[in-house]
């Protein structure tokens, strides 16, 4: 069974047609690097997948399911844009963040148990943070509070993990870490990624397949593949093509 069916798919966004007959199928296990200039449905793509907005037309599944009847907590973790913590006197330590990455597969009334602290635990020394555990939030780097906001979104275990532009606001060195760090996720617990980036000259390096999106689908596939395209040459030109590959 597929992680993700997606068959020509088409989706509004203010008025707009963002995504405009998109088809693709993401297998376990695959780590996705998602990208195409500004504007050109990333995002789009990304919240129709998490149910935040309606197909147009088209159909898209979750693991054979209608998306609606597949977002818990369980399955999918999600790591937004824009996720900086700005407040520095937020009153809450790492180790409370990741828990909250527990509660949205609880019934009321939520509490953390002593199962879950352990949950806790584990991903923070598996994402090498857990000297961080006590640390209040508002007091860490960009690069660790990245690192804590992917530990929330990993403690629950899910099958398919989104990330968009998790690397934004990271500085080159911090940002090859986190790909590194991503990389292992996939390679170590079999975690199926999509992540979208602007940075296509380096997710080759990480990432299984590339889907390159300008509101319809440009190429989906293993960078190898997309090495030796000639459709992708003709698009993008011999050089700019094999810096995004990574083949050479």
């Amino acid at each position: 069974m597929s992680v993700i069916y997606c068959q020509n798919l088409s989706v509004r966004y203010r008025q707009s047609l963002a995504l405009d007959g998109v088809s693709f199928t993401v297998d376990a296990g695959d780590y996705i690097g998602i990208v195409g200039p500004n504007g050109s449905g990333k995002t789009t793509l990304i919240k129709t997948i998490l149910g935040l907005l309606e197909p147009e037309s088209g159909v898209i599944e979750i693991m054979g399911n209608p998306v609606s009847a597949a977002r818990h907590w369980q399955q999918i973790g999600y790591l937004p844009q824009a996720t900086t913590i700005t407040n520095k006197s937020f009153p809450a330590s790492v180790a409370e963040v990741v828990a909250t990455g527990l509660l949205g597969g609880k019934s009321f009334p939520r509490s953390i148990s002593t199962a879950d602290l352990q949950q806790v635990t584990a991903i923070l020394e598996q994402l090498e943070i857990s000297h961080l555990h006590k640390e209040q939030i508002g007091n860490l780097s960009g690069g660790q509070s990245q690192r804590v906001l992917l530990a929330r979104a990993m403690v629950a275990q899910p099958d398919l993990l989104i990330l968009d532009e998790p690397t934004a606001a990271l500085d080159p060195s911090t940002r090859e870490h986190f790909y590194e760090t991503i990389a292992r996720l996939n390679r170590e617990q079999g975690t199926t990624i999509l992540l979208i980036t602007h940075d296509s000259g380096s997710i080759g390096k990480y990432a299984s397949k590339m889907l390159y999106l300008d509101h319809k689908l440009i190429f989906y596939g293993s960078f190898a593949d997309f090495c030796h395209s000639a459709d992708m040459s003709r698009y993008f030109g011999d050089s700019s093509q094999h810096l995004m590959c990574h083949q050479h």
